[in-house]
């Protein structure tokens, strides 16, 4: 399924959250997030800071009222055809990636329905378009496959069950096409 890439958001759509980069300092409460939020997918903390340092662009904080830590976003670009498997590191980034990919996100129950993830898909959208990249991926877990679909994500074939069996039994690797209309 190929979807219309969406205009940048601004700071005077009030649709919209305002994500922010991400720091050194936010990672203990990421640490948190993820352990409240995904505790079937553990991982260690200098796994997701590597993310963070390979590729600040893609790893941001969605600020609660309080401006603390209420949800927070992983990406990078990376190779559709082999996720990385959880809790691994990467090293480095692809030279040739194919796809910006959705390592984790994860948004407390309060600040849902306002728009963050799209959000979220909308700033992934532009960094793969900056980058010539015509997918997004991501592997669905904990029973999120159908939320993904709704979004206009569809399973990606041929993934290494080696990889998917990391994230757990219900993981589903999933794409969505991009289009520069």
């Amino acid at each position: 399924m190929n979807v219309s890439i969406p205009p940048p958001a601004t700071r005077t759509d009030p649709l919209l959250p305002e994500w922010r980069p991400m720091d050194a300092g936010d990672l203990k409460a990421v640490v948190a997030l993820a352990g409240q939020l995904h505790p079937g997918c553990p991982e260690r903390t200098d796994v997701l800071d590597e993310r963070r340092r390979l590729c600040p662009e893609g790893c941001l904080i969605l600020p609660d009222a309080q401006g603390k830590a209420g949800g927070y976003m992983l990406s990078h670009p990376w190779r559709m055809a082999t996720p990385p498997a959880l809790d691994t590191y990467l090293h480095h980034l692809p030279a040739r990636p194919d796809c910006w990919y959705l390592h984790d996100i994860a948004i407390l129950p309060a600040l849902r329905g306002r728009g963050a993830t799209h959000a979220a898909l909308q700033i992934m959208t532009r960094l793969a378009c900056a980058r010539a990249l015509r997918w997004l991926a991501l592997v669905a877990t904990e029973g999120a496959g159908p939320v993904w679909a709704h979004l206009g994500f569809t399973p990606t074939p041929g993934i290494p069950p080696a990889i998917t069996a990391t994230y757990g039994a219900d993981a589903c690797p999933m794409r969505r096409g991009l289009t520069s209309t």
